[in-house]
C-alpha cells in the first residue's frame, strides 16, 4: 500500500477520534509476547479467582490475529470519565454512612457509548478507503475488515494501549497517562490495515508505592501484580458467592468497586474532568447513603440502574455488598432495624451477610 497515503490516513484517524470524543488515539502492532508471559504467570498463580473466562479463551487474548483473523494493527483509544475531584472522593470514603460506588459506573454504561463511537470511526475509515485512490484498490484486494472492542472480548487492552503510546501500566496494573492520570476508559479497533505505529511511552512510577500501601485489602501483592481474589472490585463485582469474612471489615463503605489506588496516585493530579455528559452521575449515585440504597426494592434497583454497568451484578449481590458496608457503619438503631427487616425476605446469600452485619452491631 502507498506509505504516504497510510500516514495521512493514520493522522486522519486520530483527528476523527478526537472529534468523536476520544481524548487520545494511538496505533500499535500486535506483538504482545511480553504481556502474554505476564498473563500466563498471573493465571498460573490463580490470581484470577473465579474469572474463568480469563482461561477459557486461551491465547486469543494476547494474539489479536487469533481473535480476529488478519489483524495486523490495533487502533487504541482512551476516553476520560472522571466527574469528581480527589477531595470529594476522599470525603466520601471517610463518611461511613455514604455508599461509595466506583466512579466509572456512575453514568451511562461505557461499553455501549464507546462501541458506538468506535463504530463511527470504523465507518469513517471505510469511507476514506473507498474514496482514496491510493488505498481503495489495495483495500478491496486485501478485503480490509475492522472490528471494534470495548472490554467485551478477550483483549489485552492495557498492554495494547501501552504499546500504542497512550500511557504506561502502573504498579496497580492500571494505565497511567503522564498528562491525564488514569481516570479513563480504553477501546480498540482491530484492523488488517498496515498503518504506521506509534512509539510506546516510558514508565514513570519510579520508587512510588503509594497504590500498594493504600489498597484496603492489600490486593497489590507486589508491583504490577494484583491478586484479584483480594481486590475489592473483584469481591463486590465479579465474585458470585459470599465475600470471605477476612475481607468484609476491610471493604468499608465500598459497595461497587474501588478507586483507592487511583485516588492516591500522584499522576492523577493531572487528570481532567470529563466533558462527556453521558458519564455524569445518574440517580444521584455519587451521593447516595447506605440506608437509602439498601431499602431499594428490586424494581427500584432495576429502574435506577437502567443503562448502567451496575446492573450486571444483580439485585442480590447489590444487597450483599451493602449489608457488608452497613456492618462497617457506625452502630445505630436505624441500621439495625434495616438489617433485621431484610432477614424476613432475602436470599441465603444476602442473609449470611446481613447476619454478619448484625453481629457487628451488637
Amino acid at each position: 500500500m502507498n506509505t504516504e497515503a497510510l500516514e495521512d490516513l493514520a493522522k486522519q484517524i486520530k483527528h476523527w477520534g478526537q472529534e468523536l470524543g476520544f481524548q487520545e488515539v494511538g496505533i500499535t502492532d500486535t506483538d504482545l509476547s511480553i504481556a502474554e508471559q505476564h498473563l500466563e504467570n498471573w493465571l498460573a498463580k490463580g490470581y484470577h479467582g473465579e474469572m474463568e473466562y480469563m482461561h477459557r479463551h486461551g491465547l486469543k487474548r494476547s494474539r489479536p490475529s487469533e481473535l480476529q483473523a488478519g489483524t495486523y494493527r490495533v487502533i487504541s483509544v482512551r476516553m476520560d470519565y472522571q466527574t469528581d475531584s480527589m477531595k470529594q472522593l476522599t470525603q466520601l470514603l471517610q463518611d461511613p454512612t455514604a455508599a461509595y460506588i466506583s466512579r466509572y459506573a456512575l453514568g451511562r454504561d461505557y461499553h455501549k457509548l464507546m462501541r458506538q463511537r468506535l463504530q463511527k470511526l470504523v465507518d469513517k475509515i471505510h469511507d476514506a478507503l473507498s474514496t482514496t485512490n491510493e488505498l481503495s484498490e489495495a483495500a478491496t484486494l486485501f478485503n480490509i475488515d475492522m472490528r471494534p472492542f470495548v472490554d467485551s472480548a478477550p483483549v489485552l487492552e492495557k498492554a495494547l494501549a501501552e504499546k500504542a503510546g497512550l500511557g504506561w501500566i502502573g504498579k496497580h496494573s492500571n494505565l497511567i497517562n503522564r498528562k491525564a492520570g488514569s481516570w479513563f476508559f480504553l477501546g480498540e479497533i482491530y484492523t488488517a490495515l498496515p498503518l504506521p505505529v506509534d512509539q510506546a511511552t516510558s514508565a514513570h512510577c519510579g520508587d512510588c508505592i503509594a497504590c500498594l500501601n493504600i489498597c484496603p485489602t492489600q490486593a497489590i501483592v507486589a508491583p504490577y501484580q494484583v491478586d484479584a481474589r483480594r481486590c475489592v472490585s473483584y469481591l463486590t463485582i465479579e465474585l458470585q458467592g459470599p465475600i470471605p469474612e477476612e475481607y468484609r471489615s476491610l471493604i468499608g463503605n465500598r459497595i461497587y468497586g474501588c478507586d483507592d489506588c487511583q485516588i492516591i496516585c500522584p499522576w492523577n493530579r493531572f487528570a481532567k474532568l470529563t466533558k462527556e455528559v453521558d458519564f455524569n452521575p445518574r440517580q444521584q449515585l455519587n451521593t447516595q447513603q447506605l440506608l437509602e440504597v439498601f431499602n431499594w426494592t428490586e424494581v427500584m434497583f432495576l429502574a435506577k440502574t437502567e443503562g448502567s454497568a451496575i446492573r450486571r451484578i444483580g439485585y442480590q449481590r447489590w444487597l450483599r455488598n451493602i449489608a457488608v458496608a452497613l456492618g462497617n457503619a457506625p452502630k445505630s438503631i436505624e441500621v439495625k432495624h434495616a438489617l433485621l427487616a431484610k432477614l424476613t425476605a432475602c436470599s441465603d446469600l444476602v442473609k449470611e451477610h446481613v447476619l454478619w452485619a448484625l453481629v457487628r452491631h451488637q
